[in-house]
């Protein structure tokens, strides 16, 4: 499942840990998440995220203009 970057904060969403402290479960995607759901550490809302896609076999995400 892909991953997504708070812009202002730079938190990362990861689906398959979800975000236990605001009841979202395990292989919750980004998509699925409440409209209310906000960034635990900044606040911002779901508009502040861009997508990331894996790049290669070294492990590293980086910001996919999707």
């Amino acid at each position: 499942m892909r991953k997504y970057r708070c812009t202002c904060c730079e938190y990362i969403y990861d689906p398959l840990s979800g975000d236990p402290e605001h009841d979202v479960g395990r292989s919750t995607p980004f998509d699925a998440l409440p409209d209310d759901w906000v960034c635990p550490v900044c606040g911002r809302g779901k508009w502040a995220f861009e997508a990331m896609e894996e790049q290669g076999g070294d492990g590293r995400s980086e910001i996919s203009d999707i």
